[in-house]
């Protein structure tokens, strides 16, 4: 079988196969990201490795690299390193971070969530702050990237929150989230990722590494973040509750770090019940019974069998 002729192309012909336009092709010659045309006669021929190159420069720029790095990354490629790997540590960086799914939800049925009522002004803030996203060409639909996101804002709103309250809450929760993310970067950047970056772009074999390191450490941020969250909350809540929601005159019980404010009522029959010395250690098990019982029934919820306990006569 006889070998297919290389590809060539005219700069007009590159241009309409690419995408790029007959001056974009020029600069990026001029700029070194693209090899020079081989010269026959008057003309100029490119052929399939100027197609590649200039799919992978509009690639990397999709990605949101600038044609200076762009340009070390090609060079590195032509030296023999690699850009196989690179581009797949950019996919694996750039790819989703959360298990959620994109949902699509219309306007009617914000407004039946949201308790029936329009309301341009919020819908504006829900979509500058990325809650809801609209659907070209669709005016009464929208992607919800977050779907957990808008189900916590639809219970607050619920439980009598308003709407602007709502937004400004996320703004200051997304401002100290951002943060943290930033803060864990770099952390592992200094501690995991720096001998990648020590002798200027990463070779195949590193970035393919630093890709599966990515894999490996991208549930650490939420698991720590879930950790942390839920030991701040026990800890100010119970304090919260105490300096707020408990009326005055009522009797402190502590046990341990923990604070508990009881009815006098309620106290004084603890303490026939048990002896005013034993108040403390009454009330902190029944408490821990209290949450075991809770969590015992949470279980046998979630994991009841349908085959046996929804059976029907």
């Amino acid at each position: 079988m006889s070998e297919q002729p290389a590809a060539e192309y005219r700069i007009e012909d590159l241009a309409h196969r690419s995408g790029a336009t007959v001056r974009t092709i020029r600069a990026y010659q001029d700029r070194g990201l693209l090899p020079r045309p081989e010269r026959r006669g008057r003309s100029n021929v490119y052929g399939s490795a100027h197609l590649t190159r200039l799919h992978q420069i509009a690639d990397l720029l999709d990605r949101g690299y600038t044609l200076a790095s762009i340009k070390e990354l090609l060079e590195a490629w032509d030296t023999g390193r690699g850009l196989g790997g690179v581009l797949g540590l950019v996919a694996e960086v750039q790819g989703p971070w959360t298990d959620e799914e994109v949902d699509r939800i219309s306007r009617r049925e914000l407004e039946r969530r949201f308790g029936g009522t329009p309301d341009e002004d919020a819908l504006a803030e829900a979509v500058e702050l990325g809650v809801l996203e609209p659907v070209p060409g669709d005016k009464d639909e929208f992607l919800v990237p977050s779907p957990q996101e808008l189900a916590v804002a639809v219970e607050l709103h619920a439980a009598g929150v308003p709407l602007a309250a709502i937004t400004g809450h996320l703004r200051a929760v997304r401002q100290q989230v951002e943060h943290i993310a930033s803060r864990f970067l770099e952390f592992t950047t200094e501690h995991v990722f720096a001998r990648f970056l020590e002798n200027g772009p990463p070779t195949d074999a590193d970035a393919a590494e630093a890709a599966a390191l990515v894999r490996r450490l991208r549930p650490l941020a939420q698991q720590t973040i879930d950790a942390e969250l839920a030991r701040a909350m026990r800890t100010f809540a119970t304090l919260h509750l105490q300096q707020h929601l408990m009326p005055e005159g009522r009797t402190q019980v502590f046990e341990g770090r923990a604070t508990v404010s009881l009815p006098h009522e309620t106290t004084q029959a603890v303490a026939r019940l048990v002896g005013p010395d034993n108040i403390a250690a009454f009330v902190h098990a029944a408490t821990q019974r209290e949450v075991h019982s809770r969590t015992l029934d949470s279980l046998a919820a979630n994991h009841r069998k349908p085959d046996v306990l929804d059976q029907k006569d």
